[in-house]
């Protein structure tokens, strides 16, 4: 059963980020996630990524892996990000 994932991050520049997200998004497909990017609204520093994964260790294992963070940094990532899980009721 996968499970909704929702990411918040600071960044410098949303539009460095959204760049960066894209040129991953075969990494992401590999990895079982399909995930679409968000700008939010009222705060330009927000990039917000809502999609799908395997499971959530499977999430955690490919966000918390040290080529991603190291993606991470050079899209402009400015701290830890705020990370939800969901799963249909």
């Amino acid at each position: 059963m996968s499970v909704t994932v929702i990411v918040s991050l600071k960044v410098n520049d949303f539009d460095q980020w959204k760049a960066t997200f894209d040129g991953h998004a075969s990494a992401r497909e590999a990895a079982g996630i399909n995930a679409t990017a968000h700008r939010n609204l009222d705060d330009e520093g927000n990039a917000v990524a809502i999609g799908t994964a395997p499971s959530k260790e499977a999430f955690i294992a490919f966000f918390a892996a040290p080529e991603m963070q190291e993606v991470q940094k050079q899209a402009g990532v400015m701290g830890p990000p705020e990370i939800t899980f969901l799963e249909k009721a």
